[in-house]
């Protein structure tokens, strides 16, 4: 039985084998990660095609997801490809610098680093573990002190404590990027370092434009990784299809403490919007090089899956890991575990709640009665999943079937906690519908004679927006 709760792996030279790719399929991955920081616009779209090859092999819908660079804030190289910094030691950050780096200072990707701070200000590199104050700013020099010492290698990261660096979510090259993820389809772009819903509206419509020769519009998905973002939560939801709780360099510019109780807030918040949500960084890191997760790595899945996040990320654990299948095999199996043990509270969801839609209201009603009549099954008959999505919304122990005609709803649906895509021919008529419906779960083994199940549709069919009718059946 699969988990309700998706798999999220990252594409990369452990996990890009067509053989290997397909066990992560079967697995339990559903959405497979492009990192846009690595590799030509070649390469993605012969890697875009490589997944799609293999889920068609497996038989199971998978989405794809174009994860956008965003700005490089970064330091330069090092002339020995590493320094090492001892607390107390003077450090230059050089945003003109031409050379590479030494002892003394090192050169930046990131030009407008000189006029974001000002003394006083701590930079943090290499996800925080190298500490700087910043002592003086002379022209395009940062003068600092190092705070906190330790090895500091080629192109690591720059976050400013509580935030404030200005650079702009969407780069020029991100700009090509959502054009070469178009060419392709993806289903999902992921937009790094957002600060506002203007910069998500800006993806959206550079993708919408992208997307319009293959009259293909992708879901958004904001990652929550600035302190800045966090003041803006409630308009970046509105203006995306979903969040990832990034809580690498999230936890570098707000803390580590304040991150748990962040996701827990972001998750309710997105799920209360109908937005979905993938929590992502360091789920199962030491699975890279070991063939079994830490106990806290366990505990860490399965409260992901406890605050009802859609689905869970892996990044250089499927990437570069020695024990990529494994480690999918491991998450699916903690998800599972942690989904038994869910509570449905549908009164309680429900109560002081009104519904101001027909589509909406009947979802809901499906739940409910699937949930006290104990269906085997519900079934949305939809066309651009929306319904499923509402569904997927709240905890119940009976999984959902998104049915549609389209091919790119069927792949958007693969992100949605509890919601198992299927696609099905076109019909005019309900009954048919209906029929056909029934007749493909059953051939699936998810129905058997004698099983009730609810099923949603609008009438007439084939009009988005229309569910309008709720049914309660009973195979024969």
């Amino acid at each position: 039985m699969p988990c309700a709760t998706k798999i999220v792996a990252t594409l990369g030279p452990a996990s890009s084998n067509p053989e290997v790719l397909e066990r992560l399929l079967r697995a339990g991955v559903d959405v497979v990660r492009l990192n846009f920081s690595h590799g030509s616009a070649e390469d993605h779209i012969e890697r875009a095609q490589r997944v799609r090859d293999a889920a068609a092999r497996v038989g199971k819908p998978v989405a794809l997801m174009a994860d956008l660079q965003g700005p490089k804030i970064r330091v330069g190289r090092f002339a020995e490809g590493s320094v090492t910094l001892a607390e107390g030691a003077a450090f230059v950050l050089d945003a003109a610098r031409g050379t590479p780096g030494d002892l003394q200072g090192v050169g930046l990707d990131y030009a407008d680093l000189p006029r974001d701070v000002r003394p006083g200000d701590r930079l943090l590199l290499n996800d925080g573990l190298i500490v700087l104050e910043v002592q003086a700013v002379q022209g395009d020099q940062v003068h600092t002190r190092v705070v906190v010492g330790g090895v500091l290698s080629d192109n690591k990261g720059i976050n400013k404590q509580g935030g404030g660096l200005t650079a702009p979510a969407l780069t020029a090259k991100d700009m090509e990027d959502i054009r070469t993820a178009m060419a392709f389809q993806a289903d999902y772009v992921a937009v790094s370092f957002p600060k506002s819903a203007t910069d998500m509206e800006m993806a959206r419509q550079l993708a919408n434009v992208a997307g319009e020769r293959w009259r293909h519009k992708p879901g958004l998905i904001a990652k929550i990784e600035r302190s800045e973002a966090i003041p803006q939560l409630e308009a970046i939801l509105k203006a995306s299809d979903g969040i990832m709780v990034a809580r690498g360099d999230l936890a570098v510019e707000v803390g580590n403490a304040a991150v748990p109780a962040l996701q827990k807030r972001m998750i309710r918040m997105a799920r209360d919007m109908d937005r979905i949500t993938i929590t992502a960084t360091q789920m199962m890191e030491s699975m890279i090089n070991a063939p079994t997760p830490t106990r806290a790595e366990v505990s860490d899945v399965a409260n992901a899956v406890l605050d009802g996040t859609d689905a869970v990320m892996l990044s250089a654990e499927t990437a570069v890991g020695r024990f990529p299948v494994e480690t999918v095999e491991q998450m699916a199996l903690i998800a599972l575990e942690a989904e038994r043990a869910e509570d449905v509270r549908l009164e309680a969801d429900f109560s002081g709640k009104r519904f101001g839609r027909i589509d909406q209201t009947i979802a809901m009603g499906a739940l409910f009665t699937a949930h006290h009549l104990g269906c085997k099954a519900i079934i949305a008959l939809t066309d651009s999943g929306s319904t499923a999505l509402w569904m997927s919304r709240h905890d119940i122990h009976v999984p959902i079937y998104g049915v549609t005609p389209r091919l790119a709803s069927q792949r958007r649906m693969a992100l949605y906690r509890n919601v198992r895509p299927m696609l099905m021919d076109a019909h005019t008529q309900r009954t048919p519908a209906l029929h056909e419906a029934e007749r493909l779960l059953v051939a699936q083994g998810a129905l058997m004679p004698g099983d009730t199940y609810a099923i949603t549709c609008g009438e007439p069919m084939g009009h988005p927006g229309g569910t309008n009718l709720l049914q309660v059946c009973r195979v024969g």
